[in-house]
């Protein structure tokens, strides 16, 4: 995952000094067309996304550590419950 930082700073060329050829970069680079960059809300959106995803990963792992053999076989049981009646209404 991207560190948060490294997504809002993109490295650029340097800029001439000679005013004729800042002149030429600065039409070539106005007028070139660039890749769509994920900005605003999808940029948000994603970062937030990897970083939950990686949470969720820890977070079951933990779970499983701390659950005993009775409360695993308790949800798993409810999991199975809620799949079975989720078939039988859909089937008909």
């Amino acid at each position: 995952m991207p560190k948060r930082n490294s997504t809002a700073k993109k490295k650029r060329p340097k800029r001439p000094t000679d005013v004729n050829q800042l002149a030429h970069f600065l039409v070539r680079e106005s007028t070139e067309k660039r890749e769509t960059e994920v900005t605003g809300d999808a940029l948000i959106s994603q970062i937030m996304r990897e970083m939950g995803r990686k949470g969720g990963k820890i977070g079951g792992k933990r779970r499983l550590e701390t659950m005993s053999d009775e409360q695993r076989s308790e949800i798993a049981h409810k999991a199975a419950q809620a799949r079975w009646a989720r078939r039988k209404t859909t089937a008909k």
